[in-house]
């Protein structure tokens, strides 16, 4: 496993592999649990060489956010990553992505503004920024996605689409502990009380689902189930439960059985989470 700091060395590996062999990228911000393993381990199925980077990116977190305080833990990372024998590692610095006097963004309209992009208004153009840098950089046959944050698989895959990105986005599904909280870098804030009520999200999910493939077709009684399945639990706080179209994210008064996304963001304590389900393919 190589590991390069600057886009000109990695650019420079990876002019060695494009002779015909197709090259898998895994974004992530690091503090690596399965469910980025995952991604790795699908894309070493499907591509001749992995690249992974590591970068916790400042662009797609607010001023009261949690960018300082984020785990990091590189050791720990590579030797993950080299139990899975991933082929290249890029850990770039916030100044070699931004350099002094950076001044560009993207943006996909529309779609950033609703569910997570409400309460996180800068978010995802930050995400979409730092995506398509990324892509540019290394240039991947396809890159792998989490279905956990739906909303970014969405938006990057529109923003592929819409400027002609030749790469294939994949949305891979998520991955969940034995009792069925969405894994997430930041579960690692969480008491051992707060764990349990962080589990009021994907249980209140887990039986919408139900309810749904029992027959309720109604929007507005799903999301009025699934608050009141959530108010069960006195540490959290809902930031957001909505059920909208996959493919636009527009809200809807009718479930579909193929293009519907049921989410939700919840805090628990100073721990923000995400969890979702979708009807039909991201």
């Amino acid at each position: 496993m190589k590991i390069f700091e600057t886009i000109d060395q990695l650019r420079e590996e990876l002019r060695k592999y494009k002779s015909g062999q197709t090259l898998g990228f895994v974004p992530t911000m690091g503090y690596l649990h399965q469910g980025h393993l995952s991604l790795v381990e699908q894309s070493k199925k499907e591509n001749d060489v992995t690249v992974v980077s590591i970068f916790v990116n400042p662009a797609q977190f607010g001023p009261a956010e949690d960018f300082d305080s984020y785990p990091r833990e590189a050791e720990r990372d590579e030797h993950l990553l080299r139990k899975l024998a991933v082929d290249v590692v890029f850990y770039p610095a916030v100044k070699e992505i931004y350099p002094e006097g950076y001044a560009t963004y993207v943006e996909v309209e529309k779609l950033g503004n609703v569910l997570c992009g409400k309460s996180r208004p800068t978010h995802f153009r930050g995400v979409t920024t730092v995506v398509l840098k990324l892509l540019n950089i290394v240039s991947p046959t396809c890159a792998y996605f989490g279905r956990k944050d739906a909303q970014q698989a969405i938006i990057i895959k529109k923003m592929a689409k819409d400027l002609n990105l030749d790469v294939v986005i994949q949305a891979m599904p998520i991955v969940r502990d034995p009792d069925g909280l969405a894994l997430s870098s930041r579960n690692v804030y969480l008491s051992p009380e707060e764990r349990e009520a962080a589990l009021s999200l994907s249980r209140a999910l887990k039986k919408a689902k139900t309810e749904i493939e029992q027959g309720l077709r109604d929007a507005s009684a799903i999301k009025e189930f699934i608050q009141k399945e959530i108010s069960k639990y006195p540490l959290v706080t809902i930031d957001y439960i909505e059920v909208v179209t996959l493919d636009a994210l527009d809200k809807t008064n009718t479930i579909t059985l193929d293009n519907t996304l049921v989410a939700g963001a919840i805090w628990v304590g100073k721990t923000r989470l995400i969890d979702n389900f979708t009807l039909g393919e991201i």
